[in-house]
């Protein structure tokens, strides 16, 4: 199955100016040298979903795990989701070849164990933000 990338409705969709979201992604954007934003996907029976970043080719695709304060073990759900999406999106956008995860600090946690391991095995690139840019996570050994 082929998705579609469509035009959103504004340039940054949902992502309200200073929102952590859009910080994470610009600053993505600027540590691999290509704007992202987030973009509606159209499958083939005309249901949408939302990437979270993508570049103008629709190379690169991006998901977030942006939550803040005191650590949940619920957002272990939301991070492998996110991966799974990340997986599923890349199987079904023809021009995908990159699939990046980017993680603030408190969801290191997240990814403790097994977690990791999965997302490197499965290509799927890493990065946690710190407020202000973001750095790759080291790979599991």
């Amino acid at each position: 199955m082929h998705l579609t990338v469509l035009d959103a409705p504004t340039e940054w969709s949902r992502f309200a100016e200073g929102s952590i979201e859009r910080r994470m992604l610009t600053a993505l954007g600027d540590a691999l040298g290509v704007p992202l934003r987030p973009k509606p996907l159209m499958l083939p029976d005309g249901s949408r979903v939302e990437v979270e970043g993508i570049d103008a080719r629709g190379c690169l695709l991006v998901q977030l795990v942006s939550n803040q304060g005191a650590y949940k073990p619920a957002y272990r759900n939301k991070v492998m989701a996110d991966m799974f999406k990340l997986l599923w999106l890349r199987d079904s956008v023809p021009t995908a070849e990159r699939t990046v995860l980017v993680v603030t600090e408190l969801i290191v946690q997240a990814l403790g164990g097994w977690v990791a391991r999965a997302a490197a095995e499965l290509g799927i690139e890493i990065y946690v933000f710190d407020g202000n840019t973001v750095v790759t996570l080291r790979r599991p050994a």
